[in-house]
């Protein structure tokens, strides 16, 4: 009984100091745990990873195989779009992008085609990467953050970035340009910096030749008065357009748009559903009005009433509060999230450009209430559950034709703006 009434008690911190050498011990030891686990999960990634790409990618990859041929065909200044004469003479499975872009893949062209399959899957890896890294650098500039956000985010969009790498798009590396473009912007704001909002130019100029998808942020620069960004980002879609010259001269060049321009209307009609028929993978805002309505006429109408309703609500959130703290990041995830719900031919996979959306709501989501936190949790419960190795067959097809990922998406874009309304920078 003695013993027990006179066993020592730990020793208190005798003062300040001691205190804070303690809590600075805690703090290191969690950072030590914080790095440990990010590199264990690092070397499981690589071999999942691997393991994807050996027994299931490395025999497909079919976009990335158009992409391929078009390399070739610049190098050797052969046409680069098929030509469609008619709606039954279509093929899915063709270059669509600007001629420009096509030299993006010219470097491989020099490659076996299963060597430069596994270097492109690597690019699309380290692009989903950086720009999962970055986007948690972009909410968090003084101190760093759990790297359960990125992880987080990763599955809640991991359908996405599989889908990406199964068929080797370019989505991740654009988004990843993109997203390096928003650091510059949002480091440019304060204070002011001329080298960043030049190169944020040219990368915003790189990325919209590319894809075109990225002009959504051209009336953004409008608005933001951002002039540097937005000359310097013109001046590299000019150099991009006259480019191909060097492989087609400047007449062939001029014929060679042409050429993209009346391939790319022709079968994007087609795949809106022209004849009867519209992809169920295509998640844009048009698609969701041809999903339910089946006329296109009715549902172009409906876009356009939709997309005039959108810009006026996105000029209101962009001119509230000019000054708020690093208000071109909130501003530039959502634009990111409408990429593919403005593009008429908005595949599902695209929406990975919504990656920093996602780690922004999840970085606030305890400054929603408890209902909004609910409805936010089904939410992405919805993105992440909807496999199609999970709803099987006739669900995922049922669930993919009603549109369903579109709604999920555009209910993410009202979160963020309730935090860029309510100024939480």
């Amino acid at each position: 009984m003695e013993g027990a009434i006179n066993k020592k008690k730990p020793d208190k911190p005798k003062n300040n100091l001691e205190l804070t050498n303690l809590r600075a011990l805690g703090s290191l030891g969690k950072e030590m745990f914080a790095k440990k686990t990010s590199f264990w999960l690092l070397i499981l990634g690589i071999f999942i990873f691997s393991a994807i790409f050996l027994f299931k990618v490395k025999d497909e990859m079919v976009d990335f195989k158009v992409n391929y041929e078009a390399g070739k065909r610049i190098k050797s200044s052969d046409a680069l779009y098929y030509r469609i004469k008619k709606e039954g003479d279509y093929q899915h499975y063709q270059f669509k992008y600007p001629p420009f872009s096509a030299l993006l893949y010219l470097p491989l062209t020099y490659l076996p085609l299963a060597v430069a399959k596994a270097i492109w899957y690597l690019i699309i890896l380290l692009s989903a990467g950086f720009l999962l890294y970055t986007s948690q650098r972009l909410l968090n500039h003084e101190r760093k953050s759990s790297f359960l956000l990125p992880v987080l985010t990763f599955f809640i969009l991991v359908k996405f970035f599989l889908r990406e790498l199964q068929l080797g798009q370019t989505n991740a590396l654009i988004t990843s340009i993109l997203i390096l473009m928003i650091w510059l912007i949002a480091r440019a704001e304060n204070p002011s910096s001329f080298s960043r909002e030049i190169i944020a130019g040219l990368l915003w100029g790189l990325s919209t030749v590319l894809k075109p998808y990225a002009l959504i942020f051209f009336p953004y620069f409008l608005i933001k008065k951002k002039w540097r960004t937005l000359s310097f980002g013109i001046l590299f879609l000019v150099f991009a357009f006259l480019a191909p010259s060097l492989f087609y001269g400047i007449k062939g060049n001029f014929h060679t748009h042409l050429e993209w321009k009346s391939s790319l209307s022709k079968s994007t009609l087609i795949l809106l559903g022209s004849e009867g028929n519209i992809s169920q993978d295509n998640i844009s805002i048009i698609a969701f009005f041809m999903k339910w309505t089946g006329n296109l006429k009715t549902s172009f109408l409906l876009y356009t009433a939709a997309i005039i309703v959108l810009a006026f609500f996105l000029l209101i959130i962009f001119r509230k509060g000019l000054k708020i703290n690093h208000a071109s990041v909130l501003d530039s995830s959502i634009l990111l999230i409408l990429i593919p719900l403005i593009s008429p031919l908005g595949w599902d996979y695209t929406l990975l450009s919504s990656a920093l959306g996602v780690m922004i709501v999840l970085h606030s989501f305890y400054k929603y209430t408890k209902f909004w936190r609910s409805i936010l949790i089904i939410n992405f419960l919805v993105i992440s559950l909807s496999l199609f190795n999970i709803l099987g067959r006739k669900l995922y097809t049922s669930f993919m034709s009603w549109s369903i990922i579109t709604v999920n998406f555009l209910i993410l874009i009202v979160y963020i703006s309730y935090l860029r309304l309510k100024r939480h920078g």
